[in-house]
């Protein structure tokens, strides 16, 4: 399949990204919160897990686009597109149950997949 990495990081990150946009609306649902987050602990856990995910995801994903372009190796796709994904779930977990040292780690996680997908992708243009 053509550009398979990006096919399945894109299959895999949006399904995280539904997944916490229902856990939003699940959540306002039960909290009875319309708009913002009602003061409500668990709302604010929610909203905030579901927009860290959009904000990283969405970049990330035009990293792997760009990847997939520049015709990268298939192992750095290998590495970067899951670990990226584990990063991301451990991280939604990490802030929907309040454990800050697994949102630590997982944000580590995803700065360092970040930063390597941009400094192979920088390194490429230096080479062209």
């Amino acid at each position: 399949m053509p550009h398979f990495w990006f096919v399945l990081y894109v299959a895999l990150n949006a399904l995280v990204v539904t997944l916490l946009a229902l856990n939003v609306s699940r959540n306002r649902m039960k909290h009875r919160v319309a708009n913002g987050d009602g003061g409500k602990t668990e709302m604010k856990a929610a909203i905030r897990a579901h927009g860290n995910a959009v904000e990283h995801v969405t970049v990330f994903g035009l990293v792997v686009l760009a990847l997939e372009f520049a015709a990268a190796p298939a192992a750095l796709l290998g590495a970067l597109v899951p670990g990226f994904t584990a990063a991301r779930l451990m991280h939604a977990a990490g802030m929907l149950r309040s454990a800050f040292n697994l949102r630590r780690a997982a944000a580590g996680l995803t700065y360092l997949a970040e930063v390597a997908g941009l400094l192979w992708l920088l390194l490429a243009c230096l080479r062209a």
